[in-house]
């Protein structure tokens, strides 16, 4: 079976359907330090990562940045001294698609080197 991390963010369209809820509970107990909390209504995965010091969460940031722009698919990243918080979510969705999923595994892959 192939783990959420070893898969790529698909192009996904407008029309495009937001994941519905049993499908995201599904998605998320395979990223289960993840949380889908609501902003403006809308489900978003959140995340905090701590680091012992500003650089290391700098460092960070720039990895999952770097990560982003090869699967095009970009977060909300929020740097602070020995903290990161990270929110993925499908604006044009106006929810939570797949890729965000996906990148959620992928962040926590970066995680495991620091």
């Amino acid at each position: 079976m192939t783990t959420l991390a070893d898969q790529s963010c698909v192009p996904c369209l407008s029309s495009d359907p937001p994941l519905k809820p049993q499908v995201m509970e599904k998605l998320r107990a395979q990223v289960p330090t993840w949380h889908i909390v609501k902003e403006n209504r809308l489900p978003r995965l959140r995340r905090f990562y701590e680091f012992p010091d500003f650089k290391g969460a700098f460092a960070f940031s720039q990895q999952i940045a770097e990560q982003a722009e090869q699967e095009g698919h970009h977060p909300v990243l929020i740097t602070e001294w020995g903290k990161v918080t990270v929110i993925w979510w499908t604006p044009m969705l106006h929810g939570l698609h797949q890729n965000d999923f996906v990148m959620a595994a992928k962040t926590d892959s970066i995680y495991k080197h620091y």
